[in-house]
């Protein structure tokens, strides 16, 4: 059994805490302005929203009619927020805008999955895809949290992109925003109505839980109600194991959690996810089992890419058990998906069927993730910003 966290590690987690949250500062994003001096209203809190109108003259209540605006109808244009006067619009239009990144490549896979590269304002690029369910007319849109990543693990081709900056708040929010666009849906559906577009995923580029503050505050912007109205139910965060960042967000977030694990051992996971250094297994487990938004219903999700003779052993199968027992939890098996220049091979479908067969056996779902968008570089492990290279960047 895994050894239990011992109480002088946790103390020293708010510090380490403050340390990234600094060391987060350093990759900060640019103003959302643009070069004529107009700020871009997406992103800002309601609150923020509000100082933003009284300052140009106008009554705080029109903030509420503009948030309906961006967040539920979905309005670039202020000429066309007609419950509002022109003088009131034109007004707005002098000293904001409402943006989206510019898409400068949208893919779509045999299978339906999109990818649009998106182009921020000071021409850093972030990759999204949305993968539509096959059963249904829903799907995940997955977000990506940094300009490259900066956590180097080895199977990964978006950890082979140096990180270049966090992405701000109106960059998250606008990539769902613009993704939005590109199937027509808005305004924001509401209760029962189908919505394409129905969950996020925070598994894009970089890691979340080193761009806290931005993520925070844009999740809080796509589920207030009154907009985009996502429950915490339909979002799901995905950490390498960035430990003191998992107990902040499960307090302040209460989103769901998804956990990159891959290896059951320090030696290999310290291999393949080099952030297992920092906070090893055991840490990694211990902060899963103080997450306040996990029950039975909401179950943390182990992912887990299945790399031949690797990890795929039917031992590792049996620790893997062993390290989530009583953890309401489910393990995502994930073939690894090939890119160029990986020293890795997927597993056999015979090692992957005997290794989900063994955590099926002690009560834990297991499916095996059907690799989406592969013809396009869409699949899990696979988002790299290709232009970085036009660029004279390092691959």
């Amino acid at each position: 059994m895994p050894a239990k966290p011992q109480p002088e590690t946790a103390g020293a987690l708010p510090d380490d805490a403050a340390r990234i949250m600094a060391k987060a500062a350093l990759f900060a994003p640019p103003p959302a302005r643009l070069a004529d001096g107009r700020r871009d209203l997406v992103g800002l809190t309601r609150e923020e929203l509000a100082a933003e109108v009284a300052a140009i003259g106008e009554a705080p209540f029109r903030a509420k009619q503009i948030w309906h605006w961006i967040y539920h109808q979905g309005e670039t244009d202020f000429a066309r927020m007609t419950t509002m006067a022109k003088p009131m619009r034109d007004k707005l239009a002098e000293n904001f805008v409402v943006g989206r990144p510019e898409t400068v490549v949208a893919q779509t896979s045999t299978d339906e999955t999109r990818k649009f590269l998106f182009r921020f304002r000071d021409g850093q690029e972030a990759e999204t895809v949305y993968i539509p369910d096959p059963e249904g007319d829903r799907g995940a849109v997955c977000l990506s949290s940094q300009v490259g990543c900066t956590l180097s693990c080895s199977f990964c081709h978006t950890g082979t992109q140096r990180l270049m900056r966090n992405l701000g708040v109106t960059e998250i929010v606008g990539q769902f925003m613009a993704a939005r666009d590109s199937y027509g849906e808005w305004p924001s559906p509401k209760g029962e109505t189908p919505r394409l577009l129905s969950t996020i995923v925070l598994m894009g580029m970089g890691e979340p839980l080193y761009n806290y503050d931005n993520v925070a505050r844009a999740m809080r912007i796509v589920m207030d109600g009154e907009g985009i109205a996502l429950s915490r139910r339909r979002i799901t965060l995905s950490t390498s194991g960035v430990v003191p960042m998992m107990d902040r967000a499960g307090t302040e977030l209460g989103v769901n959690l998804a956990v990159s694990l891959h290896a059951v051992r320090d030696e290999l996971r310290d291999e393949l996810v080099p952030l297992n250094r920092k906070y090893p297994i055991a840490e990694l487990i211990a902060a899963c089992r103080r997450y306040p938004a996990a029950s039975n219903a909401r179950r943390i999700t182990f992912e887990y890419v299945m790399l031949k003779g690797i990890n795929d052993s039917e031992a590792d199968a049996r620790l893997l058990v062993e390290l989530i027992a009583g953890l309401p939890a489910k393990v995502n098996l994930i073939p690894f998906n090939p890119w160029p220049g990986s020293a890795y091979e997927t597993s056999t479908p015979a090692a992957i069927r005997r290794f989900a067969s063994i955590v099926m056996d002690a009560g834990y779902a297991a499916p095996v993730r059907t690799p989406r968008g592969q013809d396009i570089l869409a699949a899990c492990g696979q988002l790299k910003t290709e232009t970085v290279l036009a660029r004279g960047g390092r691959a």
